[in-house]
This record gives C-alpha cells, sequence and structure tokens, in this order.
C-alpha cells in the first residue's frame, strides 16, 4: 500500500471514516477506543527505545504489531460495511501473554503488597504503558455496550495491562531499583 498524502482535510469538520469509508463524529466510542490503543502503541515505541535488545524488546514489537490489527478491528463497524476486510487477533496471543506473565513472575521476588508506579526509567514507562493499557481496556468495554465485540480483543487488552505491570517489576529486578510500595497512613 503507497500513501501518497498525508493529510485530506476531510476532518476539519470533525469526522473521520472507518474502514469501509463509513463516517462518524471523531468523538465516536469506536474512535476514542482504537485511538487509545494506538497512543498505548506509541508509548509501547517509547518503551521499547530505550530497552535493551532481546526477548522482552522484541515481545513489546509483537505487541505493537498486535495492537495495530486491534485498531484496524475496532476501526470496522461490521454492522454497517459488509465489505470491509476482517481483521482479528489469534487467541495464542493471549496464550503468549499469559505465559510470559507465568515465566516473570516465577523469576522475580513475590508481589507482597501494592507497588507504587516508578522505578527505573524503563520500568516507569512500563507502568505509563500499563494505565494507558487500562484506559483503553475501559474506551473497548465502553464501545462493548453498543456493539459486540471479539473476546480475544478484550482478553488480550486485558492480560496486556498485567503484563505489563510485571514487566514492570521485572524491569525493576535487573535493574537493581528497588520498588516504591504503598503504605497507608493513618491520621
Amino acid at each position: 500500500m503507497k500513501i501518497t498524502k498525508v493529510y485530506t482535510r476531510k476532518g476539519d469538520l470533525g469526522t473521520t471514516g472507518l474502514v469501509g469509508g463509513l463516517k462518524v463524529k471523531k468523538t465516536n466510542a469506536r474512535i476514542e477506543a482504537y485511538g487509545t490503543v494506538d497512543e498505548l502503541s506509541a508509548h509501547l515505541g517509547m518503551l521499547a527505545s530505550f530497552m535493551k535488545d532481546g526477548p522482552d524488546k522484541d515481545l513489546i514489537y509483537r505487541t505493537q504489531r498486535n495492537l495495530f490489527t486491534v485498531c484496524s478491528y475496532l476501526a470496522t463497524d461490521k454492522t454497517q460495511t459488509m465489505l470491509a476486510p476482517s481483521y482479528t487477533l489469534d487467541a495464542l496471543e493471549v496464550e503468549i501473554l499469559e505465559n510470559e506473565i507465568d515465566i516473570i513472575n516465577a523469576n522475580i521476588p513475590p508481589q507482597t503488597s501494592f507497588i507504587l508506579p516508578g522505578g527505573s526509567h524503563e520500568a516507569a514507562i512500563a507502568h505509563v504503558c500499563r494505565t494507558v493499557c487500562r484506559r483503553a481496556e475501559r474506551r473497548i468495554f465502553l464501545l462493548g455496550e453498543s456493539t459486540e465485540l471479539d473476546p480475544e480483543v478484550l482478553q488480550y487488552i486485558n492480560r496486556l495491562s498485567d503484563y505489563l505491570f510485571v514487566l514492570s517489576r521485572k524491569l525493576n529486578f535487573i535493574d537493581g531499583v528497588r520498588e516504591k510500595v504503598w503504605e497507608k497512613s493513618c491520621k
């Protein structure tokens, strides 16, 4: 696919096109959902730029590709556009995240209290990614209140936030940065 022009001026009045050509307002729940997933992918790109080459960075890149598929899926309203391509996320991707979560948890100290976001630079960015992922999940579930969604998309985004949490813990552990824990203050 060759993209020759970045701007079209078609969105200047607050509408945009979905896959298949359907026009919707830029405030549409579908746009909010895939826009937040796109934002998450951008944050993951920033995280990857600070990470050392290896399996963790490779999984971040794989995740970005999966999120592009999720965005394409969310940008397609199949109830309104029958000729649009079908974008799907393989259920295996959820299993890959679950396996990685289990591996990381088996190789870092057990969590015994609530952890404050932060630590090393990479871990702090992973925490930002986690919170954006949670917002994307909320936006997708909001869209799901008005349209049927594939369960793999919902499961993937939910598991991804869990993965980003344990990844942040792993990155702090590798860098020798002690996690800050939440201590309830009493007055």
